[in-house]
């Protein structure tokens, strides 16, 4: 059974006619652009549905995506000015789409040939506040940019809604959460004068909302994994079918190492537009002299792709004192290349915050693939702190949360990771463990910015996913002390108080703290460590 937009919107419609209705009576403040957009969002049911009807992406979802457009004044071709570099994959679209971003950004600073002048970045999804997926020079918009930018979109789509005869405050007439989204920040960067931007796909990339893109300089896949099973396939040949889709004539086109059953997939896409596929299968030896700017060593492999697809981009652009990705690492890296990623900075992903007592590990993890990569981070980092004069009495706390996928699996994969990282012999990774919601305060709820709509809201108030993690940890280890807190305020809140009772005087004695699995639950714990004003380590 497809889904499309229309059919979407059919189901839709119900819930969220009224706020429709409210949004054109609102003030044009950024508060008033979170909330109107916050009703684009598909509900639980909806979200529920497009999984268990075994494919939500289909190949109507491109000419809905380029009819928007339209709508909103551009056809597919207005974007061939922004010099896109096109960013697919499961594991790493973030961290390589940052990489790239500044190394070109030094290259503004320092290239005396051709550069970009303004460098656009576009990712999903954001952590505190939805102006991180719409960068520019990797500063988000601000409040009164991505206001202006939002009504600017709003109003053209309300306009076409009347030309063709249909009230414009109705269901319909706006598209969804992430395709309204992509629409502004394509509207963003023609408006502001990007002439590079860097898209990161959302799911897929055949069919993905991005892929109206008709001519990127480069077009990368990162490491693949099984994910969004419901939408992409349940194989690594299905899901590198969905990746390849950003493969355009002409383009560049770039993968980092896969299994050889992703890879062929990869290939035969990439000849049938009459491309070569350069595998980037080795990191470049200069990665080991250089401090990256995000920490784990898997971080090698998405800095290797960043750096050819970075060196194929400037080519495009008429530099040719940068080498050739297919020899960049025959060379040594130019001094920009190396400045920018030991400069990247991605939060949530791999990043170490500190206060008095405190260690917070945070790093977004939602497939199995990525939770055991989290959990070797981890493993490295505390490994790496702790000292003979540790003792073994130190708290180390998990804060921990996926609302929507088989949690209990991924909870066992990270203990499973953990044992293998700490010693086989350590079954108790953690002295403290607690499952949380993703909601932000206690008692004032979700911050707008990290409102969703599309988990099970009686799930949510009742905890059931929350419990159902407690019970498995228990079994898994009936020494840990297990907690279910109803938002993340409190989870902070509990872990602060732990340290306080321990009263740790050095570094060498601090409470490890690591929150990860849903982006959302990372998301909320850095809006609630940032705004208790504590500092960034």
């Amino acid at each position: 059974m497809l889904i499309t937009s229309a059919r979407l919107w059919a189901r839709v419609a119900p819930f969220n006619s009224r706020l429709f209705h409210n949004c054109s009576k609102m003030a044009r403040d950024y508060n008033a652009a979170v909330t109107a957009l916050n009703t684009l969002q598909s509900n639980f049911s909806i979200v529920d549905a497009i999984r268990k009807s075994g494919r939500g992406m289909n190949a109507q979802a491109i000419p809905e995506m380029i009819e928007w457009f339209r709508k909103a004044g551009y056809e597919p071709s207005d974007f061939n000015a922004l010099k896109p570099i096109h960013i697919a994959g499961t594991k790493g679209k973030g961290s390589t789409s940052a990489f790239v971003s500044y190394i070109l950004a030094e290259y503004q600073k320092s290239s005396p040939a051709a550069r970009p002048s303004k460098i656009g970045l576009y990712t999903s999804p954001h952590l505190k506040s939805v102006r991180e997926r719409i960068q520019i020079n990797n500063e988000p918009l601000s409040e009164d940019q991505f206001a202006t930018y939002f009504f600017e979109i709003w109003d053209r789509l309300e306009e076409a809604a009347r030309k063709e005869g249909q009230d414009p405050s109705a269901p319909g007439t706006k598209p969804l959460y992430f395709r309204f989204l992509t629409i502004m920040a394509y509207h963003v960067y023609l408006r502001e004068g990007v002439d590079t931007a860097i898209i990161e796909c959302g799911v897929g990339g055949e069919y993905d909302s991005t892929n109206i893109i008709e001519a990127p300089t480069v077009a990368a896949v990162t490491s693949l994994g099984i994910d969004h099973v419901a939408m992409l396939g349940g194989t690594l040949p299905e899901i590198a079918w969905h990746k390849a889709g950003v493969f355009k004539p002409k383009s560049f086109a770039l993968s980092a190492p896969q299994p050889e059953e992703a890879l062929s997939v990869l290939r035969e896409r990439a000849a049938e537009k009459g491309l070569e596929l350069q595998v980037v299968s080795a990191p470049h030896p200069d990665l080991d002299t250089i401090r990256l700017g995000l920490s784990g060593d898997f971080q090698k492999t998405n800095a290797s792709l960043a750096v050819a697809a970075a060196a194929a981009h400037l080519r495009a652009l008429g530099d040719d004192t940068v080498p050739h990705p297919a020899r960049i690492n025959e060379e040594p890296l130019p001094a920009p290349f190396r400045r920018g990623l030991e400069r990247v900075r991605w939060p949530g992903r791999c990043e170490v915050r500190r206060e008095t007592g405190i260690a917070w590990h945070l790093d977004g993890a939602h497939t199995l693939d990525s939770i055991e990569v989290a959990a070797r981070w981890f493993a490295e980092e505390i490994s790496a702190k702790e000292t003979t004069t540790t003792t073994t009495t130190t708290p180390r706390i998990l804060i921990f949360n996926q609302q929507t996928r088989d949690a209990s699996a991924l909870a066992r994969a990270l203990h499973a990771a953990l044992r293998v990282g700490l010693g086989s012999s350590n079954n108790t990774p953690f002295t403290h463990v607690v499952f949380s919601t993703n909601l932000t305060y206690r008692d004032t709820g979700y911050k707008p910015d990290l409102v969703s709509i599309n988990t099970n809201a009686d799930d949510v108030e009742k905890r059931a996913v929350q419990q159902g993690l407690a019970d498995t940890w228990r079994d898994m280890d009936p020494q840990a002390d297990v907690r279910v807190d109803r938002s993340i305020e409190e989870a902070v809140g509990f872990a602060r108080e732990v340290a306080r009772l321990r009263g740790a005087v050095s570094s060498d004695d601090e409470v490890k703290v690591f929150i990860t699995g849903s982006l959302h639950l990372v998301g909320g714990a850095l809006e609630v460590l940032d705004s208790q004003g504590r500092r960034q380590n």
